[in-house]
């Protein structure tokens, strides 16, 4: 399916040069995922993959996690490994959605002569992004780097059904998981524009919706139903927050993966400015997620205390200290954060 002219006019104007130069010159990709993985993530890979194999060349996709089973409905998404194939003579490494190259996780340390041997090009929406290689793509006003990715084939002159509509799927359903099914407002014009070629070239959008958002299986709403319990609030409300526990996956029979969506549940508070989940990790650290409401605190600001990053509404850190102490810790830069907005 052609791009709609008026996507063609934003692929221009969006996609860098150098970045799809690289691209084009590139033989065989190795594209590579962030740590815990969300749909944004894989299905800006997948995407990649599929571009690259259109022009004639060679794709791996690698993820250092395995796959949440709830991506598992996904056409192509058994094709993610752990590492690259040592065998492959591999002449490009692309990083999808990552704020920093650490964010890749442990795949990098297990592969660290590849990826320091090979040219490195990045693509991602994240405005905590402080990536400065020249063919570097950071475009904080994409909702979603599948958003970008879109726009990317569209440049190269593929259509957006590519590989039995596999390619439309995958990076409709990072648009949906980044932007709430659109109810976020990072979702903009160009947003729905891109969204819109995606459902004329078989994006599934309801049913990727529905799986997405409003499909959960037994085992996770227990998990869900344990945090809610524990949902706490600031004196003035300002701040409302969770655990959860490892213990919590044992007792409700549910996964790590299980986990996803629970934040935003914690941010539908109508009084609260921040909204917090912090969850307690193997290695004695916690995990921050945050997301805070439009107008008021930069989410970035709060996690960036540890070396976090994200977007302005939502984003994540590691916190180096156990849950207990950790909850405290963020507890305090939340409030006085939020204190300070004015409304």
């Amino acid at each position: 399916m052609s791009a709609p002219v008026e996507l063609s006019a934003l692929a221009l104007d969006a996609v860098p040069d150098a970045f799809l130069a690289r691209l084009r010159g590139a033989r065989n990709v190795v594209a590579v995922c962030h740590e815990h993985p969300d749909a944004d993530t894989l299905g800006a890979v997948m995407g990649i993959c599929l571009l690259v194999e259109a022009m004639g060349g060679r794709a791996t996709a690698v993820c250092t996690d395995a796959v949440p089973p709830l991506y598992g409905f996904l056409p192509g998404i058994e094709r993610f490994v752990t590492d690259p194939d040592p065998a492959e003579a591999y002449d490009l490494l692309v990083l999808a959605d990552c704020a920093t190259a650490a964010r890749v996780g442990d795949v990098a340390n297990r592969n660290a002569a590849l990826f320091a041997r090979l040219p490195r090009v990045i693509v991602d929406h994240h405005a905590s992004n402080d990536a400065a290689g020249g063919a570097d793509w950071i475009d904080p006003g994409a909702a979603a780097t599948c958003e970008l990715v879109a726009l990317l084939a569209v440049r190269l002159g593929l259509p957006l059904d590519l590989a039995d509509r596999a390619l439309a799927g995958a990076l409709m359903a990072g648009i949906v998981m980044d932007t709430a099914t659109f109810a976020h407002p990072n979702a903009t014009p160009r947003t729905l524009a891109v969204s819109a070629a995606l459902v004329q070239a078989g994006a599934p959008l309801s049913d990727i919706s529905r799986r997405l958002y409003r499909t959960k299986p037994d085992a996770q709403l227990r998990l869900f139903g344990r945090v809610l319990d524990r949902l706490a609030t600031s004196p003035d409300r300002r701040v409302i927050w969770s655990t959860l526990r490892l213990a919590d996956f044992v007792d409700t029979a549910s996964i790590p993966a299980h986990s996803e969506g629970i934040i935003d549940l914690l941010a539908q508070s109508d009084t609260a400015e921040v909204s917090m989940l912090l969850k307690e990790q193997e290695d004695g650290t916690t995990r921050l997620s945050v997301r805070t409401r439009p107008g008021g605190v930069d989410a970035t600001v709060l996690t960036g205390t540890w070396g976090g990053g994200g977007h302005a509404r939502a984003a994540g850190a590691t916190i180096p200290l156990p849950l207990d102490q950790a909850t405290g810790v963020a507890l305090g830069v939340a409030e006085r954060l939020a204190a300070e907005v004015r409304r």
